[in-house]
């Protein structure tokens, strides 16, 4: 696991790093319950690999608002017979969408390499030593249990992304297996979702990379005015925005989309004039 973590890592700054969402759930906003069984996860897994998925992100509870909460023995049972299978079918890095840290124990056990915590360590006590104690690489996600729209969201970002990392520290995780994450949907308003995406670089002086995740959001139909299935193009202008902020990583839905517009700015952010 700690080979193909290191291997994962070197790619940060490399490049831009795509991670492809695979969902094991019945209930997300934008593909649920289309992955649920073994063989279509497997195979859709597979896909994203093919189209230039870094990582594969598998995830079993869903986190879009309103979402009914999964239990732990629920989300384990989704989750086992799916990593299980992915280890050997397919060659990218795995990591695991969980805030749970008994998930995210047993993930790395079946070969997940790095942790997507949407909770930043903050909402399982258990989570940053089950971190340190797995090795794993751990993405810092910024997240509120309310939205209150008079906060400055930046600041509040602030706020929580130094106490997950004085969490981390504590705990003994290396810095350099450390990534961080707006939390773009989680706990804002729409202007706030705006507002945390034009400040990214304002976050670059935690020397950490910024893994951001907008794909077929809520907030790109409330700006466009489209349906979940017409945001391909919102979400991939979004994400050049958060390029050219700073932003190191993609998690997204349709992959070979981002590999061609992520070509075509590095061409022309390197060219020499």
């Amino acid at each position: 696991m700690h080979s193909q973590r290191d291997t994962f890592l070197k790619l940060i700054g490399a490049k831009p790093v795509l991670m492809g969402i695979l969902n094991l759930t019945p209930d997300s906003f934008s593909d649920g319950g289309r992955f649920f069984n073994r063989e279509a996860a497997v195979a859709h897994a597979r896909r994203l690999v093919a189209e230039g998925a870094d990582i594969v992100d598998v995830g079993a509870e869903s986190t879009r608002p309103g979402a009914t909460p999964v239990p732990e023995a629920e989300e384990l049972a989704r989750i086992e017979p799916i990593l299980g299978a992915l280890a050997s079918a397919i060659s990218a890095p795995i990591s695991i969408d969980t805030y749970k840290s008994a998930v995210a124990r047993r993930a790395v056990a079946l070969g997940a390499c790095l942790i997507n915590d949407i909770w930043g360590l903050q909402k399982d006590a258990a989570m940053a030593d089950t971190v340190a104690e797995t090795g794993a690489a751990v993405v810092v996600m910024h997240n509120r249990a309310n939205i209150d729209s008079g906060i400055d969201i930046l600041s509040d970002m602030r706020r929580f992304f130094d106490h997950s990392l004085l969490l981390a520290q504590r705990a003994g995780i290396a810095k350099a297996h450390i990534m961080l994450d707006p939390g773009i949907g989680f706990g804002k308003s729409q202007l706030q979702n705006l507002q945390a995406l034009q400040g990214l670089g304002q976050f670059r002086d935690y020397g950490l990379p910024m893994l951001v995740g907008v794909s077929r959001k809520s907030l790109l139909g409330a700006v466009l005015n489209s349906a979940v299935d017409q945001r391909l193009i919102g979400t991939i202008a979004t994400n050049l925005a958060a390029r050219a902020r700073g932003a190191a990583m993609f998690r997204v839905h349709d992959v070979a989309e981002h590999v061609a517009a992520f070509r075509m700015f590095e061409a022309i952010d390197h060219a020499r004039i």
